[in-house]
C-alpha cells in the first residue's frame, strides 16, 4: 500500500469540510476531479472510504480513520520542511494564528510586535476568527495555532485531533455607562431586566452570551443593538444607550463605560490550541512559548489597569 500525501490532503479536507464541492473551492479544483482522486485513493488503500448517501457522499469508519491518519502524516511533513528550512540555528517560516477580537488587539498583535524583534525569520500572520469558527479552521489547515475560549458553560468540547495550552482565565462583567454605576459592588442581572442590551450578531459567541445569561436571570434581554465591533457595542453602551455583558479582556480602556462583577460570577478560559504537539514546528513552538508569556503578562495589564470598576 503506498498514499499519496495530495490524495490523502484531499480526504482530510473533505471530513472536515463535508461536501466535495467544498473541498475543490478550497483547493481550486473541478469536484469531479476531486472525486477521481478519491476514489484512486481508495483502490491505494484497498478499503471502502466513502459511501453515498442520496446526492452527497459521506466518511465511512475507516475514511474517517484514515483523515485523521492523514492530517498526522500531513503535520509531520509540515514540520520536517520548516525544520530543513530552519537549519541555519534560527526558527524560521510562516505561521498562520487566528485569535477572536479581544484577543487579536490584547495578545496577538504584541505577539507580532515583539516577535519581529525577537525571531525576525518568523513570519507571522493574525487574523481575527470568531471562537465557534476557530476550531473547525484549525481542524481542516486553516491556522497553524488558534486562541479561543471555551463557553461559560463549558459547551465547546474538544476534539482528540486537538491539543490545548491554558493561557488565562478571564471575567464575565456586566459593562454600563458611568451614570449607571451607583456603587462598586457586584450586580445582579435580574436589576437590568428592564434596561436596553446591545450584543452581537445572532448565534455568535457575545449573542449567545447575553441571550443565555439573562434568561437564567429570569428575562429575555431587550435588544438596542448588534454590533459586529466590540469598539461600536461599547460606544453604545458610553452614550448611555445600552448596557451589555463582555469578557473583562474585550473592555477597551479608552471608552468611558463602568464594568461591575456579576453576583453569580462567570469565567471563560482562554486557551491556544494546535492540532498535534507531536508536529509542531519551531517557529510554532516559539509562538506558543511567546503567547504563554504574553497572556500572563497582558491580563495583569488590563487587569490592574487604572478605573477597572469606573471606566
Amino acid at each position: 500500500m503506498r498514499l499519496h500525501t495530495a490524495r490523502l490532503e484531499m480526504l482530510s479536507l473533505l471530513d472536515s469540510l463535508g461536501t466535495v464541492r467544498a473541498v475543490a473551492a478550497a483547493l481550486r479544483m473541478s469536484p469531479s476531479a476531486v472525486s477521481a482522486q478519491l476514489s484512486v485513493l481508495e483502490a491505494e488503500a484497498h478499503t471502502e472510504l466513502l459511501r453515498r448517501a442520496g446526492r452527497r457522499v459521506q466518511l465511512t469508519t475507516a475514511g474517517r480513520t484514515l483523515a485523521r491518519h492523514a492530517r498526522i502524516i500531513l503535520d509531520q511533513i509540515k514540520a520536517a520542511e520548516a525544520d530543513l528550512q530552519g537549519l541555519s540555528g534560527q526558527p524560521a517560516g510562516p505561521v498562520r494564528l487566528a485569535a477572536f477580537s479581544s484577543a487579536v488587539r490584547a495578545v496577538a498583535i504584541p505577539l507580532a510586535a515583539r516577535l519581529r524583534q525577537t525571531h525576525p525569520k518568523i513570519d507571522l500572520e493574525v487574523s481575527e476568527l470568531d471562537p465557534q469558527a476557530s476550531h473547525p479552521a484549525l481542524r481542516r489547515g486553516d491556522y497553524d495555532v488558534i486562541v479561543t475560549a471555551d463557553f461559560v458553560d463549558g459547551s465547546m468540547p474538544l476534539h482528540p485531533d486537538v491539543h490545548a495550552i491554558p493561557l488565562l482565565t478571564d471575567e464575565i462583567v456586566l459593562v454600563m455607562p458611568p451614570s449607571r454605576a451607583t456603587s462598586d459592588a457586584p450586580v445582579d442581572l435580574a436589576d437590568f431586566a428592564d434596561a436596553a442590551w446591545s450584543v452581537d450578531m445572532p448565534g455568535t459567541y457575545l449573542s449567545n452570551l447575553v441571550t443565555s445569561t439573562c434568561r437564567q436571570a429570569g428575562f429575555e434581554p431587550i435588544v438596542a443593538g448588534r454590533f459586529v465591533s466590540y469598539e461600536l457595542l461599547l460606544a453604545h453602551v458610553e452614550a448611555g444607550m445600552s448596557v451589555s455583558l463582555l469578557p473583562e479582556m474585550a473592555v477597551d480602556r479608552r471608552y468611558h463605560v463602568a464594568t461591575r462583577p456579576l453576583r453569580r460570577p462567570l469565567t471563560r478560559h482562554v486557551y491556544a490550541a494546535v492540532r498535534s504537539r507531536s508536529a509542531l514546528t519551531a517557529a510554532c513552538q516559539i509562538v506558543l512559548d511567546e503567547l504563554f508569556d504574553l497572556a500572563t503578562t497582558s491580563a495583569h495589564d488590563w487587569r490592574d489597569g487604572p478605573d477597572r470598576h469606573h471606566g
